[in-house]
């Protein structure tokens, strides 16, 4: 028989024995059996779980005045487990009854019913059938997998949940959010840190549990999903090895993409589960050739046949996913297709209309790059208005700003670009940088140097000049070490050696002070300091015209910026190649300066497809110099063209286009 212990939990009755006390698991949202440890047991575990400093004297006092007696051992767990002061470690569960309607778990909060009929985002018309007692629950699955394919993981959360509110016997709500809150493409395990790994596996565990615990009415199809996505989270322990775990749920995947080939969800599904067992690690980062021991050519094949399927490019999942693959490879250009339809498939979210941009930069579609990142920040300011910045989203949100501004620089488009830095930080605070689990400094930081990067590509001087040191800068430790960087390059542009000098000084003070934490994903940025340290000391070497040391240095810049890993923008904004470029011409040295305008346009061989810039106008501009032979100026192709020099008379719309 069971005795009440309070509105929730049930203990067996029975004598206590010497280690276990029997209590019911908080794990699942029936009655279980599970044995909890001895008070010494449990004290030891919290005190070598967590480090002193902040466990505290209160702490340890709570928790002897806690675990006084045997008796006190069940509360004390769960309070203690509550609080977070216990490892997620349990022995295995046997189950004593399972009732449909028992109350979840404490730690799995329900919300109150919001009805898809309400006002909410536009997600497009996705649907994918499942096995839901009401078009309610049915519609928050929809749009919450629709967020987990849009990469806003933590709305996707929000919506499994509301179809948990909507429908407590779902299988697949539960299967959603173990799906959604666990790693992905963009972060992968590596990427947790401590605190968010010891939350995110055991609840992603226990609750892909749940969801197998609700299979006994569902679809053949829903069953395989939820059985395989017990391999993907094995056990409530954290494993050493996440690539055998990764490869184990990909292997199980295939098995269900065997029987479910043309189901375009299991397409999405089985690719994502090869992708995040090698994440970027499926062509070559110099050559962008495929790396035949990946599984880069069976991922290759199962998204192209999903999008030559009927609907196929009009699913969420399968284009994006086939965009993220192709982008490190060196042919971008035969994602085009898939980047066409999904720019407007899912209108509220902004990371669908920003992903096509990273193929429009690759291939040198610097408008269209502005076009759809400015339509995927206004969709991000939509989410920002509703739930703020203090959410892993912000990454996203901030990216696309980012690849709005750099598309902006590679366009020669200095308005744009300064108009996008302005509502950038404006949605950057310091709440949100303060923010320790996850370390949202160590993520989302950089972003407020991106203006030092705008100003020196506009030749902005006297504005990076009047640029403010942060006054905090361990917190703001990149926009420091920049804003130094900046000022040394504009008093070297200026011929103010000794103050460039002096800046140059604070840069690598400040450099130093860079924890290697911090990041422009998957950068780090004292990587990233490393073109910016070559580049301050060319630059100034060559003011003194000391031109074989400043060149050599610009060299050292490009080698450091080459060996940046690829990602979409790039952290370094403007390419070294420029620099080196025109002061190459600058002393007459044309053929050095052409090789690194013809490198940078993707016009020479060498140079991986990722770190290409094709038509952009700098170096268009340069490499036109180097060329130039003729003793006449050259306005036209050909001299026949009558009318105004720029092509195209002033008050028509094309030109009105043209020139905005």
């Amino acid at each position: 028989m069971a005795e009440t212990f309070s509105s929730r939990f049930h203990v067996q009755s029975g004598s206590i024995h010497e280690r276990w006390a029997l209590v019911p698991s908080h794990i699942w949202p029936t009655v279980r059996e599970v044995r909890v440890p001895s008070p010494t047991w449990v004290r030891s575990a919290a005190l070598k779980s967590f480090t002193s400093s902040k466990l505290g004297m209160a702490h340890e006092q709570k928790l002897d005045m806690l675990l006084s007696s045997e008796e006190s051992t069940a509360a004390s767990f769960l309070m203690l487990y509550n609080d977070d002061w216990l490892p997620p470690i349990y022995p295995k569960c046997q189950t004593l009854e399972t009732s449909a309607s028992a109350k979840m778990p404490f730690e799995f909060e329900v919300p109150e019913k919001q009805s898809v009929s309400e006002p909410y985002f536009d997600t497009g018309d996705y649907h994918m059938p499942i096995t839901a007692k009401s078009t309610e629950a049915q519609g928050w699955f929809n749009r919450g997998l629709v967020w987990t394919y849009s990469f806003n993981h933590e709305e996707a959360c929000r919506c499994f949940m509301q179809c948990i509110a909507h429908d407590a016997d779902c299988a697949m709500a539960y299967w959603g959010f173990a799906y959604a809150a666990g790693a992905n493409y963009n972060k992968t395990w590596a990427m947790f840190d401590r605190d968010d790994l010891a939350k995110a596996f055991p609840k992603c565990h226990k609750v892909a549990q749940i969801a197998l615990s609700k299979t006994g009415h569902v679809s053949a199809l829903e069953k395989a999903l939820v059985e395989a996505l017990q391999k993907r989270y094995p056990s409530s322990d954290i494993p050493d090895d996440f690539d055998s775990v990764n490869k184990a749920y990909a292997n199980v995947m295939r098995d269900v993409h065997e029987k479910y080939k043309d189901h375009l969800d299991v397409v999405a599904l089985f690719a994502d589960a090869l992708m995040n067992w090698m994440p970027r690690k499926m062509f070559d980062v110099k050559t962008g050739k495929p790396i035949a021991s990946s599984p880069v050519f069976e991922v290759r094949a199962i998204l192209e046949r999903g999008m030559a399927m009927p609907g196929g490019l009009r699913h969420t999942g399968v284009p994006h996913l086939y965009i993220h693959l192709m982008e490190r490879s060196d042919e971008p250009e035969a994602a085009l297709p898939a980047c066409d339809i999904i720019r407007d498939l899912v209108p509220d979210a902004g990371h669908m209309s920003h992903m096509p941009t990273h193929i429009d930069v690759l291939v040198g579609e610097y408008r269209r790059s502005m076009t759809y990142n400015h339509k995927a920040t206004l969709a991000d300011d939509r989410y920002f208005a509703k739930h703020g910045g203090v959410n892993f989203y912000s990454f996203y949100r901030l990216h696309d700003y980012h690849s709005l501004i750099y598309a902006c620089m590679l366009a020669g488009q200095k308005e744009k670009a300064l108009e996008a830095c302005d509502r950038m930080e404006a949605t950057i605070t310091e709440e949100m940088l303060t923010v320790e689990s996850p370390p949202m400094a160590d993520w989302l930081e950089f972003f407020l140097a991106v203006r030092v990067h705008v100003y020196i590509r506009f030749g902005m001087w006297e504005e990076i000049l009047g640029l403010d040191i942060p006054e905090d800068k361990e917190l703001y430790c990149v926009t420091t070490v920049m804003a130094y960087y900046g000022k040394g390059i504009a008093f070297a542009s200026l011929n103010k050696l000794e103050k460039a000098d002096a800046q140059r000084g604070l840069f690598r003070e400040a450099a130093e002070r860079v924890p290697v934490s911090r990041l422009d994903y998957p950068n780090r940025i004292v990587d990233v300091l490393k073109v910016a340290t070559a580049m301050l000391d060319g630059e100034i070497e060559y003011r003194r015209q000391n031109y074989d040391v400043a060149f050599e240095a610009l060299r050292q810049a490009i080698e450091a910026e080459d060996a940046l890993m690829y990602t979409e923008p790039w952290g370094w904004m403007l390419p070294a190649r420029h620099p080196y470029g025109a002061l190459s011409l600058e002393q007459g040295m044309v053929e050095q300066a052409a090789n690194a305008y013809a490198e940078d346009l993707g016009l020479r061989e060498g140079l991986t497809r990722g770190h290409q810039h094709p038509r952009n106008v700098w170096a268009l501009h340069g490499y036109h110099e180097c060329l130039a032979e003729a003793d006449v100026p050259v306005g036209s192709s050909c001299f026949c063209r009558l009318g105004n020099p720029s092509g195209c008379k002033e008050d028509s719309n094309d030109c009105k286009r043209i020139n905005t």
